[in-house]
């Protein structure tokens, strides 16, 4: 009797789980990823990229990889996109909409610094991980936000590795010009670069930010050309990038170097401008030259995950109808890949044992490192490259260890260029 009484009671917490582990997932037939991307509006071109990098890493993990393991089984990772149309009342809306309708599961944040910062408190009020991969300004995660991470170097070391290179090669040059845009992501780079700079002795004769969606800098720039800097390090998106060094070349302003954020990385940046885009040098997340791998991984202690390089470079190209993926494609492509590793990690969808398997993970894919600090979510594993146009391609030229190319130094004039002088040795 007594022991009929035990296999009752038993059962009976069985039932209402009390003697269930606490680690046990509940039961899940798929993990949804939320985004909401800028596909059309001022960041569309940036937002296009970025979904081709999600769509091809949310590929591998299913077809290649058979999905994400949790919970003993492996199910598929799918994606919810929707358009933000590169407004933030846009992006907050549809983020709550991705969790309270869709059921997201997690949360990959819009391209631009304004945007995901608009974002993550809606991902934070409903409990839900945000992967930042294209909001990139120090302040978004100096929030106390638990459940932001970010995937990226952050805003404020985007122009290190340029300064770094031009102390190297002239430490002569001593006279700066910063000219950044006013905007969120910008504002930190600008911060970054000013407090770099000066540790590396440069004088900041010139220093200024433009609005956002400018369309003439010619005043500011006429002020700049009076002040004669050796260097100029500048810039916010594409449209004021392209904007920037085409007036530069108008005004016959001639520098020595010349490092603008986020516009060169693009292929775009050189259709549009020619010649002016010789010499002028940009940071760059991911370039096809630096080439992560398994064997990279355990040289360094990390753990790898994803498809290799070269795999995800041919995903990347049957989405986007043949065309090369660039940096943008590249970061939010690591999303997903690093979400789906948390969360066989963590066993679990639970947001808090997935935010705990991200503070742990030392990881690399084919984008590079992976660490973050677990307390503020800031990425710190994450390395940059500084690229240059030379001879009408984008070359790896700093640091030396990951160069393609050596800087071309100092940049053609204007006249130069005119003339048909291009940034190359060869």
């Amino acid at each position: 009797m007594k022991s009929t009484r035990v296999v009752c009671l038993i059962g009976l917490l069985l039932v209402l789980g009390v003697l269930l582990p606490a680690s046990t997932p509940a039961a899940a037939d798929k993990v949804l990823l939320g985004y909401a991307e800028t596909l059309s509006g001022e960041q569309a071109q940036a937002g296009a990229l970025s979904s081709w990098g999600v769509k091809a890493s949310v590929k591998w993990i299913n077809e290649v990889q058979g999905g994400v393991k949790v919970g003993g089984k492996r199910v598929p990772l799918e994606y919810k996109l929707y358009d933000n149309e590169s407004k933030k009342e846009g992006a907050t809306s549809l983020i709550e909409r991705l969790v309270t309708v869709d059921k997201a599961d997690a949360i990959i944040a819009p391209y631009s610094a304004g945007l995901t910062m608009a974002g993550a408190p809606i991902a934070e009020k409903y409990r839900k991980v945000y992967l930042s991969h294209g909001g990139s300004s120090n302040r978004i995660f100096e929030q106390g936000f638990r459940y932001a991470v970010l995937l990226v170097t952050p805003a404020s070391d985007f122009q290190v590795g340029a300064l770094d290179m031009f102390h190297k090669v002239d430490p002569k040059a001593k006279k700066i010009a910063l000219v950044f845009e006013d905007d969120e992501f910008a504002r930190m780079a600008y911060q970054g670069a000013e407090e770099h700079a000066k540790k590396l002795g440069y004088e900041v004769v010139f220093k200024r930010t433009y609005p956002n969606n400018v369309t003439d800098l010619t005043p500011l720039l006429s002020d700049l050309k009076a002040s004669k800097p050796d260097l100029i390090l500048g810039g916010g998106h594409f449209a004021d990038g392209q904007l920037f060094t085409r007036q530069l070349s108008d005004l016959d302003i001639n520098v020595k170097g010349f490092s603008l954020i986020v516009a060169v990385s693009l292929p775009a940046f050189y259709e549009a401008l020619g010649a002016k885009a010789e010499g002028v040098v940009g940071p760059s997340q991911w370039e096809y030259g630096v080439k992560f791998s398994p064997e990279e991984a355990k040289k360094v202690g990390h753990e790898w995950y994803g498809p290799t390089n070269e795999e995800w470079v041919k995903l990347v190209k049957g989405i986007s109808g043949g065309q090369d993926p660039n940096y943008h494609a590249a970061e939010a492509g690591s999303a997903p890949l690093i979400y789906a590793r948390a969360v066989e990690l963590a066993n679990s969808l639970d947001s808090d044992k997935v935010r705990e398997a991200l503070s742990k993970l030392n990881l690399m894919t084919y984008f590079g490192g992976f660490k973050i600090n677990g307390k503020t979510g800031l990425q710190t594993g994450h390395s940059m490259v500084t690229v240059q146009w030379q001879n009408g391609k984008r070359v790896i030229v700093w640091p030396p260890e990951a160069a393609s190319e050596k800087p071309y130094y100092p940049m053609p004039t204007v006249a130069e260029k005119a003339a048909g002088k291009k940034a190359s040795a060869k």
